[in-house]
């Protein structure tokens, strides 16, 4: 690590609370973030899979520097990407005894005013972005809801905003009823659900509506774990560019808002997952700390 890197590092945290980050010409984000797993007894053959690492770049966004330590000697560390351009950490390791720690520290900047992520326009017509998922297919209320919408909005970005308002209506967020599973119909029916599930609700109704979207995972300044929201595809002269809503928050996504990466649903690009041989029973703890070390 350079020692202007280590610099970056270094620095103090602003409270942010007060600050418009939209108008900042300039601002650093640094991001350290820990998952760690105990066993019961030993782990064997681990094969673990991180989608933590911000996105080189993403909109006016540019990742500076990042590292990922792993706590058991002799792992084996691939760094890849995926077809949606993540970076994903795949790590192997022979025998985990009792327990294992994936840390991640991070620095994101943004220099200038705050863009959409462009994309080619062959985005407009992708099959990953139109298609529904097992975790954001349409049921009939879903496609109603998509019906209503379509008649009263005048173009795809009224109908992304007019899609996050209902969204954050028809699902109250509480924590613990639902999970990684459940799918945008079964939240729609419960009416609660966390932000995963405010963005697959509404995956499900612009792909309903033949809308192009995409789920996107990062963090939320002042949250303490991981968020998650949508991009609506949408022309944008010769290209496409990405639109960020938060439906959870009912708003646009914006400066306060941290993308790590970009898929169909949460299955594409869950943080943390893996699999191990063995009869042991893994628990899993984690904690964040995101802050700006500059924001002018």
């Amino acid at each position: 690590m350079t020692q202007e890197a280590r610099a970056q590092l270094d620095r103090p945290l602003l409270d942010a609370t007060g600050l418009d980050l939209d108008a900042a010409a300039k601002v650093t984000y640094v991001l350290r973030q820990r998952f760690r797993y105990d066993y019961d007894g030993p782990a064997f053959h681990l094969d673990h899979r991180l989608v933590v690492v911000p996105r080189a770049r993403h909109g006016s966004l540019r990742r500076r520097l990042h590292s990922v330590e792993v706590s058991v000697p002799d792992a084996l560390i691939r760094n890849r990407r995926d077809g949606y351009g993540n970076v994903v950490v795949q790590v192997g390791i022979d025998v985990v005894p009792a327990s294992i720690e994936f840390a991640l520290t991070a620095v994101v900047e943004r220099t200038g005013p705050r863009l959409d992520a462009l994309l080619p326009l062959s985005a407009l017509t992708d099959p990953r972005l139109l298609l529904p998922t097992r975790l954001t297919a349409a049921d009939d209320a879903i496609r109603d809801l998509a019906a209503g919408l379509r008649a009263a909005s005048g173009d795809r970005l009224e109908f992304a905003e007019r899609c996050c308002t209902l969204v954050q209506t028809a699902i109250k967020y509480k924590f613990g009823v639902t999970d990684h599973t459940t799918t945008a119909a079964e939240a729609l029916a419960g009416g609660h659900g966390v932000c995963q599930d405010h963005a697959h609700l509404a995956l499900a109704i612009c792909r309903a509506a033949g809308i192009p979207a995409r789920y996107i995972s990062g963090h939320l300044l002042g949250d303490s774990g991981t968020h998650a929201w949508i991009e609506v595809v949408v022309p944008d002269g010769d290209s496409a560019k990405a639109v960020a809503f938060d439906p959870c928050n009912g708003c646009r996504a914006g400066s306060r808002h941290l993308p790590v990466a970009a898929g169909r649903d949460y299955a594409d690009v869950a943080p943390t997952s893996g699999r191990f041989a063995g009869s042991a029973q893994g628990r899993l703890t984690a904690d964040k700390q995101l802050g700006v070390t500059i924001a002018a």
